[in-house]
Parts: C-alpha cells; sequence; structure tokens
C-alpha cells in the first residue's frame, strides 16, 4: 500500500480466495472397468486437497452435480489411479483431462480410504468407466484451474 492509498475494502458478497495456480499433473497406473449404483460415497466438506508428487489416487466419475458437503454419491463409473507427478491443489470445479481430453469438474473429494488414497469425484453427466473412455496406462491425467 503506497502512502495516502485506501485499505482494501471487505467485501460484502462471499470472500473470494483462489487465485491463479499450476496444473496437477499424473499418470494413469491402473484402469478399472466397473460402475456401482449403491456406492454410498460422501462429498467430503472440503473445496480443496493438496496432492504430493507419488501419491495414487482414484478417479470416479458420477452422475451427481451437487457438490455440497455430506451429498451421497450412489451412482459411480470407476476410470483408475492415477499417481501424481506434479504436486500440487486439485480444486472443486477443475476441469480434469485424461490423455488431452477432458472428462469433466471435480464435483468433490470421499475420504473412505483415505490416508491409502482419496477418491476423486468427477460430475460427467452420467457414470463412465475407464475402458468405456478407452483408457490405457501411462494416460497423462491434469487437473487444470477451471
Amino acid at each position: 500500500m503506497t502512502a495516502g492509498s485506501m485499505p482494501p475494502s471487505p467485501m460484502t458478497a462471499e470472500r473470494q480466495e483462489d487465485g491463479a495456480k499450476r496444473p496437477v499433473a499424473g499418470e494413469l497406473v491402473k484402469v478399472l472397468i466397473h460402475r456401482r449404483e449403491d456406492r454410498g460415497m460422501t462429498v467430503e466438506p472440503y473445496a480443496s486437497r493438496c496432492v504430493r508428487a507419488g501419491e495414487l489416487h482414484e478417479l470416479v466419475t458420477t452422475d451427481v452435480a451437487d457438490g455440497t458437503p455430506g451429498t451421497r454419491v450412489d451412482r459411480v463409473g470407476f476410470l483408475g489411479f492415477t499417481e501424481i507427478s506434479r504436486a500440487g491443489v486439485i480444486d472443486r470445479g477443475d476441469t480434469v483431462w485424461i490423455g488431452g481430453r477432458p472428462v469433466g469438474t471435480v464435483l468433490g473429494f470421499d475420504a473412505c480410504h483415505f490416508p491409502n488414497h482419496y477418491n476423486i469425484l468427477i460430475s460427467t453427466g452420467e457414470p463412465i468407466t475407464g475402458e468405456e473412455l478407452g483408457l490405457a496406462p501411462e494416460a497423462e491425467v491434469r487437473f487444470t484451474q477451471r
């Protein structure tokens, strides 16, 4: 702040916290081919999760569009597991790319297997599997800011 300038005014609406970030990158290490209608996952209350290089996380598609914490997610398709190669922050609303193709939007996170891994819930309009997308191990996975 320079001499004579006013301090920033507090925001009257929702507080804006997200600035620019780099993409999170990884590679698919296992393709999954199944779906469930009764999975019972729950959207965690966290809008973002930090991920470290070397961690494995599961990619799960759903037709659920409501990312409100506590929302139950039953209808899912499993894409596979990704190994994070470039650490960063994954946020709700990030676009998920696999093999250079947009797959969907991060809905949120389910921690039923944590600390082993997070289920990264991806809103795709309808549940879809890794097999249905023609995925293969080593495909590039990226999470980019909306």
